[in-house]
């Protein structure tokens, strides 16, 4: 029988902020399950080899830093290794094994459901980019392409439940800069929907299918806008009762008189429905430190986005 009430931890964009208590920090959190979207800083083999140290079950997919030297034109001409004698992304990707779920998925029979990767080392937007990294790495040339191997893991699926993880939401969440992929960055503020197209496909046709998406966890645009003081929306949903979360929350560790901080996103699920979901930050003895909740299951709610609510509690050190 699998496990009814699972505890998630949703590790947003770590950008080289991951040490070795984090992976301590997950069990002392008595987290049944960690998702990690991306964005482990330029290609940072070390903190990939943390993250592959984790001793709970785990997936993970790549953001577009993690190929930093290998995709973007900047990181290219500033690569500090020799890509014909090394291979950084692809070191990532073998640490992280079967974790590793770009394109893929990973079967958590315990808990009854899969995990399904969306497209990894994406930028966001409607524009395909990398053209040369993604044919090169995937023989992938379009979104079209793009969305037939992430529909094909979710297709091949053990389970009827499925968690969709990317390192950018899905397209169609909304065009605000404090929106869930909202552009925060251009002129007058920024502005648009960066999201991913093909996710937001994969994640239509896989609940057209019948199979149940209580979660699509993803990162990328950062809680704190750019050119703004107002924070990002970081929870929403779907009429089919799917909760969109963005955990990108930056820095993830902060530096306090008191020691090192950290956070994590936790979301419990039950009997496949996303409960609530809060950020916890812990000091150096894993105490919680303060907590805001993000969002609650009201009794009547069918997840839709009134059923929202978030609130903060701050507790004593």
């Amino acid at each position: 029988m699998p496990q009814s009430v699972i505890k998630i931890a949703v590790v947003g964009d770590i950008h080289d902020l991951w040490e070795l208590e984090d992976n301590a920090a997950l069990n002392h959190l008595d987290v049944d399950l960690a998702l990690f979207v991306g964005d482990y800083g330029n290609e940072a083999v070390e903190v990939v080899r943390r993250i592959a140290a984790v001793d709970v079950p785990k997936a993970a997919v790549m953001g577009n830093h993690d190929a930093y030297y290998s995709a973007s034109k900047k990181g290219i001409k500033n690569c500090p290794y020799d890509r014909e004698k090394e291979d950084w992304v692809q070191l990532q990707m073998d640490l992280l094994g079967e974790a590793h779920i770009g394109f893929g998925k990973r079967e958590f029979p315990q808990f009854g459901l899969t995990v399904v990767g969306g497209r990894p080392f994406s930028w966001g937007g409607s524009k395909w980019r990398y053209r040369k990294f993604y044919r090169d790495r995937f023989d992938v040339g379009s979104f079209n392409e793009s969305l037939d191997l992430i529909l094909a893991a979710a297709d091949e699926a053990e389970h009827s439940t499925i968690i969709f993880v990317g390192h950018v939401g899905p397209y169609g969440l909304g065009d605000q800069p404090e929106d869930p992929c909202g552009k925060d960055w251009g002129k007058n503020g920024g502005g648009g929907d960066y999201g991913d197209p093909d996710f937001a496909d994969a994640i239509a046709l896989t609940q057209e299918s019948g199979k149940r998406v209580p979660l699509v966890a993803f990162g990328h645009m950062h809680h704190h806008l750019k050119n703004s003081a107002q924070l990002r929306t970081r929870v929403t949903s779907d009429a089919k009762g799917t909760i969109y979360f963005n955990a990108a929350n930056v820095p993830r560790i902060e530096v306090t008189p008191a020691g090192n901080q950290r956070s994590f996103s936790l979301v419990t699920l039950n009997r496949g429905t996303v409960e609530a979901i809060e950020l916890v930050w812990i000091d150096s003895d894993f105490r919680r430190v303060s907590q805001e909740q993000l969002y609650v299951r009201t009794p009547s709610a069918s997840a839709t986005p009134a059923s929202l609510s978030s609130s903060h509690t701050t507790a004593s050190v």
